[in-house]
């Protein structure tokens, strides 16, 4: 009878240690929003599909962005609060046509400024 008890206990301890410690692993693996979007933009960037859209409208961290594929006409924004040293000074030279990069299998899903590229055309003032 004790020795039922003890691998009860034993059991339950080990598996109480095999949770606290997947616990552990999966928080510490968790990735911040911020490095999610990153690895979005890199992954949209490395698909090399590319057509013409047009920025319409900037602020200091957002481009809200329109391009057409295949007769279907797509409005997005892009947050580019991280991608500032890349940009202009004045968001209004951001306006105008620009490059966007799309992911084939889904092309809402696209980006008009990452890390590696940037499809914004250089305006002169």
């Amino acid at each position: 009878m004790f020795y039922e008890d003890a691998r009860v206990l034993l059991a339950l301890a080990v598996a109480a240690i095999g949770a606290g410690a997947w616990i552990i692993w999966n928080y510490s693996r968790r990735v911040s929003p911020t490095e999610k979007e990153r690895r979005r933009r890199l992954k949209v960037n490395r698909n090399l599909r590319t057509c013409e859209g047009l920025i319409m409208e900037a602020a200091d961290s957002m481009l809200h962005y329109s391009y057409e594929l295949r007769g279907v006409q797509y409005f997005a924004s892009q947050d580019v609060s991280a991608l500032r040293a890349f940009l202009p000074e004045d968001p209004n030279r951001w306006i105008g046509p620009a490059n966007i990069k799309y992911e084939p299998r889904n092309p809402a899903n696209s980006i008009a400024l990452c890390e590696e590229w940037s499809g914004l055309k250089r305006r002169e003032e």
